[in-house]
Parts: C-alpha cells; sequence; structure tokens
C-alpha cells in the first residue's frame, strides 16, 4: 500500500513523483486510470491538497 513519504514537501517535482508512483501502484493492484479520473477531477490537485493542508492530528 503506498503512504506518504515523511520527507515530502509541496514542489512540483515531489508532487509528480508522487502522482506517477501512485499511478504505478493503483495499476499493480488492477486499478485503471478510468476510476481514478472518475473519483477525482485532478490526482496532482489532489495528491497536493493533501500534502498542503496534512494534519497528524494530536500525538499520544
Amino acid at each position: 500500500m503506498w503512504q506518504r513519504p515523511e520527507t515530502a514537501n509541496a514542489d512540483v517535482i515531489s508532487v509528480d513523483e508522487l502522482t506517477h508512483k501512485l499511478i504505478a501502484v493503483a495499476k499493480a493492484i488492477g486499478i485503471n486510470w478510468e476510476e481514478i479520473d472518475d473519483e477525482v477531477d485532478s490526482l496532482y490537485r489532489t495528491i497536493l491538497d493533501a500534502i498542503v493542508h496534512y494534519d497528524p492530528g494530536f500525538t499520544e
């Protein structure tokens, strides 16, 4: 399962790399591009938004 790297930041290269990795993982587990495209307007913008607005929540 794909997880966001702890060192990821919101630069264009890392978001592009994460987008390509996510697509490769999805393909490897049988999720085709059309299914992803039906769920989000832009996978790139969705990943960027998740990184920029990442909130780890409360720590124990």
